[in-house]
C-alpha cells in the first residue's frame, strides 16, 4: 500500500513560516521524518497559492527532494503551479502525483497536465452539484472522471480515484459509504480502478485522542475492501498498514514484522 506523507501542508503553522520564509530546514526534516517511517511519496500541499505559486511549488518540489529519494504529490488547485512544479520534478526516484482533478470543468485542464508529464493523478469524486451523497452517485461520478482522462490522453492505470472522506463527527453517515465506494471503484474497470483517501479527514473536528484510533479502525476497513494509497501520516497508520498485510496473507508472518 502507498502512504503519501501528509504533513507537509500550508495549513500547518511550522510549514506555513517555513514555506513563507524558504527556510528548508523544517521542510526537509519533516520530509525525512515521513520518509523514515514509510513514506513511499511525500504530498507538497501549498494551498491556493494565487501569488508566487509557481516559484513555490518549484522551491517546494526540489527541498523535499534534496532530502529524500521519492517522488513528490504536487498539492493545489493552482495549474500553473502545478507545471512549475512537474518541470522540475526528479522521476529517477518515482512518477509525480496530481492532487487533483475532479468532476468541476475548472479542473479539466489538469488532465493535460497529468498526459503531458506522464505524471499520477488523483481524480476527486466531487463536481459543482454538491457533495455526493451516496456511494452509487461517487461512481458515476467516478465513471465520467475516468472517460474524461481517456479523452485527455491520461490512462487509467495512472487515475487514483478519491471518493471524498468527510467527517466522523459531522457526517457519520458518510464514513461506510466511502468504504463501499473503495469497493464499486474497482468494479468500473478491469483491471481494477486504484483509491486513494484522504485518511485523517475522517477525525477533523474529533478530540486529539481520538484522532488516531478513528483513523487507524477505518483505514483497515478500506484496506480490506481494496484501498491502494492513503495521504496520511506514515508514523501514525504504518503499524497498522503492515499488520493489515499480515493478517490478509500479503506479507509472511515473523514475529519481527513491524521492524520490516
Amino acid at each position: 500500500m502507498l502512504i503519501i506523507g501528509e504533513k507537509l501542508s500550508i495549513i500547518a503553522k511550522r510549514v506555513r513560516d517555513a514555506m513563507m520564509s524558504r527556510d528548508k530546514g523544517p521542510i526537509q526534516e519533516i520530509a525525512g521524518a515521513q520518509a523514515d517511517s514509510g513514506a513511499g511519496m511525500i504530498d507538497a500541499n501549498i494551498g491556493p497559492a494565487e501569488d508566487g505559486g509557481e516559484e513555490l511549488m518549484q522551491w517546494m518540489v526540489t527541498t523535499i527532494q534534496e532530502a529524500v529519494q521519492l517522488p513528490v504529490c504536487l498539492d493545489t488547485t493552482n495549474i500553473s503551479a502545478l507545471e512549475a512544479g512537474l518541470k522540475v520534478h526528479n522521476n529517477e526516484w518515482g512518477r509525480p502525483m496530481i492532487n487533483s482533478t475532479s468532476n468541476d470543468p475548472e479542473r479539466f485542464p489538469i488532465l493535460e497536465l497529468a498526459a503531458k508529464y506522464n505524471s499520477l493523478i488523483i481524480g476527486l469524486t466531487v463536481g459543482k452539484g454538491g457533495l455526493p451523497a451516496d456511494e452509487e452517485e461517487r461512481a458515476a461520478i467516478a465513471a465520467e472522471i475516468m472517460a474524461r482522462a481517456m479523452e485527455y490522453g491520461v490512462s487509467l492505470e495512472d487515475l487514483y480515484l478519491d471518493p471524498l472522506v468527510l467527517q466522523m463527527a459531522t457526517t457519520q453517515e458518510q464514513a461506510i459509504k466511502v468504504i463501499k465506494a473503495v469497493k464499486m471503484f474497482q468494479d468500473l474497470n478491469d483491471p481494477p480502478m486504484k483509491t486513494v483517501v484522504g485518511l485523517s479527514n475522517i477525525s477533523n473536528g474529533c478530540p486529539k485522542e481520538l484522532r488516531p484510533i478513528l483513523n487507524n479502525y477505518f483505514l483497515a476497513l478500506l484496506v480490506y475492501e481494496g484501498l491502494n494509497a492513503a495521504i496520511a501520516d506514515p508514523k501514525d497508520v504504518i503499524t497498522t498498514v503492515k499488520t493489515i498485510d499480515v493478517i490478509m496473507n500479503k506479507t509472511l508472518y515473523a514475529h519481527s514484522y513491524l521492524e520490516m
